[in-house]
């Protein structure tokens, strides 16, 4: 998606130190990704910021990230959104391993397997989906277009006159995730820089743009 698309980042610590800053900064943002920790999942201060997203009517991604660190897993953290964040989550990835195994993830939208290499991640490989993950793979998409057609009714039509396609998916994704009815999961690790890349497309992708959302603001007239 190169070229086409200028991104503004804005970052704030979701510490509580920091809660106005986060006021402040989602006050003007159009989209937000929700980073989590692979291992500690929905902390304390994820309510506040979940709180805060949903006070400014920030649609949000939600990042798991850590994955490379002992204990990780990112299915419970998908749960932990469901359960504790009250949240509608999409998984759209799963990993291919974890901890110190985790190689890449797979694109459950396009049924590909992205693989990183290089000391820090730079070398993406796209290939087939590794034999000993298609059963789980297949499972996963179908459990993602399961909770994606609970709230867009386009995809489920879809489903049932078997037109699904990855562009199909990914428009009723971006149209869901804009009306904050669902919160797409991706994942990988900032550190050593697997799946980050994913991430950035997926912005381009299900966040929206300054012309798809309405901004309120105060009229001192």
């Amino acid at each position: 998606i190169k070229g086409q698309h200028h991104i503004n980042v804005i970052d704030t610590p979701g510490h509580v130190d920091f809660t106005v800053e986060v006021e402040r900064s989602l006050r003007v943002l159009d989209g937000a990704i929700m980073v989590l920790c692979g291992v500690a999942g929905v902390q304390s201060q994820s309510y506040t910021v979940d709180r805060q997203m949903r006070r400014y009517k920030v649609p949000r991604i939600a990042f798991v990230n850590k994955l490379d660190r002992t204990g990780s897993n990112p299915f419970r953290v998908r749960d932990q959104l469901r359960e504790k964040l009250k949240l509608h989550p999409v998984m759209i990835q799963i990993p291919i391993g974890l901890e110190d195994k985790l190689e890449g993830l797979v694109d459950l939208v396009e049924m590909v397997a992205f693989t990183f290499h290089g000391d820090n991640g730079e070398q993406i490989e796209r290939g087939p989906i590794p034999e000993n993950l298609k059963e789980q793979a297949q499972s996963a998409r179908d459990e993602m277009l399961d909770q994606l057609s609970m709230v867009n009714d386009e995809l489920t039509e879809a489903m049932l006159e078997e037109k699904v396609t990855p562009e199909l998916i990914r428009k009723c994704l971006r149209d869901s995730t804009i009306a904050l009815k669902c919160t797409p999961v991706m994942m990988g690790t900032a550190l050593g820089n697997k799946g980050v890349q994913l991430l950035l497309d997926a912005v381009c992708a299900y966040l929206p743009d300054p012309r798809d959302i309405e901004n309120i603001a105060l009229d001192l007239d």
